[in-house]
């Protein structure tokens, strides 16, 4: 584990930029939301805060990777465009072993995922489906090797 470590540090001080601590979501229904990253992702709970100064919740999610998502909860947030693609993030996407295994999971929840496609530039499977709020998210498989933990 320590080699491992030492090797990241290597290649963090080779560039600014260390890697993506956490990517921060705003969702309209927070328990629903939950449920969906949780149960359905199976990411993992860090920690739950109700902040209610500003009738907020505050969820830190955890992947396997050690990335983070924070889902936020507002009172009535603004719709996000995604159709047409706006300017702005234009997806989330999720490392997998294995697409067809990921998107049987999700049609076995009654989620929509889009047909499974090979990316033209390194042949890798993909796919994309969205999160209860229509936020888009993919699917894009990866090698054993290159899971980054």
């Amino acid at each position: 584990m320590l080699a491992h470590w030492q090797a990241v540090l290597a290649r963090a001080s080779k560039a600014m930029l260390a890697g993506i601590h956490h990517v921060a979501l705003i969702c309209n229904d927070y328990q629903r939301s939950k449920h969906f990253y949780t149960e359905i992702l199976g990411l993992k709970v860090l920690a739950e805060h109700y902040r209610a100064e500003r009738l907020s919740y505050k969820l830190d999610l955890q992947l396997p990777d050690g990335c983070q998502l924070e889902l936020f909860s507002f009172p009535n947030p603004p719709p996000r465009p995604s159709t047409p693609e706006a300017q702005g993030l234009r997806h989330l996407a999720f490392q997998v072993l294995d697409v067809a295994q990921m998107v049987a999971h999700l049609q076995a929840h009654g989620i929509a995922v889009e047909p499974v496609r090979i990316d033209p530039y390194t042949e890798r499977a993909y796919t994309f489906f969205k999160d209860p709020d229509d936020l888009p998210l993919e699917l894009y498989q990866i090698l054993p090797a290159e899971l980054r933990r």
